[in-house]
């Protein structure tokens, strides 16, 4: 055996062990947002974030294929180098138009945001402030820096102004927090939170990438959901999720934008985003400003939902201030989450088990997110499906 292969079978069984081996799901393809393939079985999903049900919308697709038409198939290098098509520029306009901000900037994906702003702005002597249960991208992006960095627990506001009254000799500050939580499904407190930055003299970065197009008026995001706008937050976000594309963004004043076209590592030595990707996002950024019906099918079903599985006595996840689309079910052990995730499977029905290092340990979920392709009968027969657990599963104790 080669060296280095002992040691990854080494950890692949420990991992094993403890019922957190990953592997790719054999998923054949997928129609919009609720029906995954699989072999010969249709699959209802709860696993997509797809949200406003777009990923399959004809007039989204027709632009995608528009441009690549128009542009090819790649954007060929570097923004900064031949990369820069205008329907680039055309997609950070409309960007900037939908988030009430100066000036936007798009990069191949959201993660390449998270790691490489953070990284642009901070210093050896400055400080960052961290949500306990923000996304590995803000992890990573903390980690890449030059920056110190202190975490407080999550959504703890009273923990957060300690860190930052004790915080010394900073050159600069910078609070980042996800607007909706990908894995609790509730939502930062922006409101206090902004009060409280701007006492500090602290920058919010804004990582909204399951609220831009899901929350606020026009799907503007959960800063427009609480009627709030400052130059004093940075908002990021992702195309791959409500705006059914691909892709990654930062908003914020034309001055942050142009520092970080100079600054941002992961937008400097990246290819442009793909131009097929770009026509997607204008199409569907469109729709999501003009279709408010979906977002409010959207809050109907996932209220309906929560409210079920909580009546079944499972321990669901508040959704705090604001409604989001995403219902997380907690069960505890990574092996009874994999169980429940088996036994609805078994009824064709994808929710996706959630562990570590993805959530804490102790913590393991099933992850449920409603889109607006979701149907009142999707929502009946999932809770049918979960009280048929609860009442057959053996050994089953995951509900409170």
């Amino acid at each position: 055996m080669s060296y280095w292969k002992e040691w990854i079978a080494k950890e692949e069984e420990r991992l094993r062990q403890q019922d957190n081996w990953r592997i790719l799901p054999s998923n054949q393809g997928t129609a919009p947002g609720r029906i995954v393939q699989n072999a010969n079985h249709k699959i209802l999903s709860f696993a997509s974030n797809d949200y406003l049900g777009l990923a399959h919308h004809p007039a989204v697709i027709e632009q995608a294929q528009q441009a690549l038409k128009t542009y090819g198939t790649g954007s060929t290098g570097s923004r900064l180098l031949t990369g820069n098509s205008k329907i680039l520029t055309e997609l950070e306009r409309a960007l900037a138009v939908w988030k009430g901000t100066e000036a936007a900037l798009v990069f191949p994906s959201g993660y390449h945001v998270n790691i490489s702003v953070l990284a642009a702005v901070t210093t050896e002597l400055s400080h960052i402030f961290s949500d306990a249960a923000n996304h590995a991208s803000i992890i990573d992006g903390c980690r890449l820096s030059r920056a110190k960095t202190f975490i407080y627990r999550h959504n703890d506001l009273d923990h957060l102004r300690q860190l930052l009254a004790a915080s010394v000799g900073a050159d600069r500050r910078f609070i980042v927090t996800e607007g909706v939580f990908s894995m609790d499904g509730d939502v930062a407190p922006l409101p206090d939170l902004l009060d409280l930055a701007e006492e500090y003299e602290a920058v919010v970065v804004l990582d909204d990438a399951h609220g831009t197009g899901v929350m606020g008026i026009k799907g503007r995001g959960t800063l427009a959901a609480f009627q709030l706008q400052s130059d004093n937050v940075w908002q990021i976000g992702t195309l791959s999720k409500a705006v059914a594309a691909q892709g990654g963004f930062v908003a914020g004043p034309r001055s942050l934008i142009d520092y970080l076209v100079n600054k941002a590592r992961a937008f400097i030595f990246s290819t442009g985003l793909n131009p097929a990707a770009a026509g997607a996002a204008l199409e569907a950024i469109h729709i999501a400003q003009e279709e408010e019906w979906r977002r409010e099918h959207i809050q109907r079903g996932a209220e309906s939902l929560r409210q079920g599985l909580k009546d079944l006595g499972y321990h669901v996840f508040a959704s705090g201030i604001l409604a989001t689309p995403i219902v997380p079910v907690l069960i505890g052990s990574n092996t009874e989450t994999l169980k429940v995730a088996q036994a609805l499977w078994d009824q064709d029905i994808y929710a996706p088990a959630i562990k570590p290092p993805t959530v804490p340990p102790g913590t393991s979920r099933l992850r449920l997110a409603v889109s607006a392709a979701h149907h009142e009968e999707d929502i009946a027969r999932t809770l049918a499906a979960f009280r048929r657990i609860k009442d057959d599963l053996v050994g089953f104790d995951g509900t409170k």
